[in-house]
């Protein structure tokens, strides 16, 4: 899938849950028509080792420029400027939103402080792209409200949905009636964040296990309802975080989801396997791509023996995920009618991800 197509396919996308989701909708953009993507000057919150990668992928992004950057502390802000050759440093997030020398908003900060960046950023006109997972479904819905009013768009940070790669495993149709997923890694020190239940309180689950949840959502069909979750956590015994989880969705047309995440993996684990009536896709690294930019996947069909088919297909990309993510989000700044998919697949994610914690907590009493 080249990038031509790849960007008509979210338009056809963009349309279809435009449609789904028009009667809970709030104010949208002023026109639908399509708009060429401008470029977009580009502030970041927060000068952690994701703001830091993320810089070079705003970089490699055709409409993108990375203006400015904010934290809490100057001299953390300019040596942030330094690396990556900002122009615009500021020691309040506020400052930042209020100035013109951004359009947009990147926020990497600890989860119980993204809501009120974002809604702030959103009611001064900016932009916004957050970082997942958000506080909660009602801080989910809070933020949406607020870009919806402001005329501005809304975008989480998950990579992997704006690789080629997803889209042609989409277009494939192959109406799964399964989706099992793991995302699971070593994580060592308990210093990080992840670790902090104040400010990521939902530890493993939260973190890894949104990109569980958006596996469902993006394979899984688009109206699509979430039934029950089941899920159970495991906790770290110095800090009390949740350092894994693993857990069942069960969904209105029958179809579910097995997850698995977590810190304390003896391997890094990012597998996902799709299961539908006339075909399986797996693919061993859902959440990257290969050093030049393509992804695999395996498709398979058929039974046992000779008449079993395997096919290993790669998905060429001229850009990472997470560049494309800045590209597809420059497109939805110029065309609104872009916008509103993404911001369901937001609130959607957060939701699942909000019953499957809700289940964890209940089941560990």
């Amino acid at each position: 899938m080249n990038d031509t197509t790849r960007r008509q396919f979210l338009k056809t996308t963009a349309s279809a849950a435009l449609v789904s989701a028009a009667p809970s909708l709030g104010v949208l953009g002023s026109s639908t028509a399509a708009a060429q993507p401008r470029e977009v000057r580009w502030g970041v919150v927060g000068t952690g080792g994701i703001a830091n990668s993320m810089a070079g992928m705003i970089k490699l992004a055709g409409n993108a420029r990375l203006a400015a950057v904010s934290s809490r502390r100057m001299e953390t802000a300019r040596q942030y400027a330094a690396r990556h050759e900002v122009a615009a440093t500021f020691d309040s997030w506020a400052d930042m939103a209020a100035s013109d020398r951004v359009d947009a908003i990147y926020v990497a900060t600890p989860t119980s402080v993204k809501e009120e960046i974002c809604i702030d950023a959103a009611g001064k006109g900016k932009h916004v792209l957050c970082e997942k997972p958000l506080a909660s479904q009602a801080s989910a819905r809070r933020i949406m409200a607020a870009c919806r009013k402001n005329d501005v768009a809304f975008m989480d940070g998950t990579h992997f949905v704006h690789h080629p790669r997803t889209l042609d495993i989409k277009a494939r149709r192959l109406n799964p009636w399964s989706v099992a997923s793991a995302f699971q890694f070593k994580l060592r020190d308990r210093g990080n964040i992840r670790f902090n239940t104040v400010l990521e309180p939902m530890g493993a689950i939260g973190d890894a296990g949104w990109y569980n949840m958006r596996a469902a959502v993006e394979y899984l069909p688009a109206d699509v309802e979430l039934v029950e979750a089941s899920a159970y956590l495991r906790r770290d015994k110095q800090t009390g975080a949740a350092i894994s989880g693993s857990g069942v969705l069960q969904f209105s047309n029958g179809a579910t989801s097995t997850w698995n995440c977590g810190f304390d993996s003896g391997a890094v684990v990012m597998d996902l396997r799709i299961t539908g009536p006339e075909a399986v896709i797996h693919i061993d690294n859902f959440l990257s791509q290969n050093p030049d930019g393509s992804a695999d996947f395996v498709l398979s069909g058929g039974g046992w023996g000779p008449s079993a088919k395997k096919d290993s297909l790669s998905i060429s990309s001229a850009l990472p995920g997470a560049a494309l993510m800045f590209e597809d989000f420059g497109s939805a700044i110029s065309d609104t009618s872009m916008r509103e998919q993404w911001m369901r697949a937001s609130e959607r994610t957060q939701a699942w991800l909000d019953a499957a914690w809700a289940s964890a907590l209940a089941n560990e009493g």
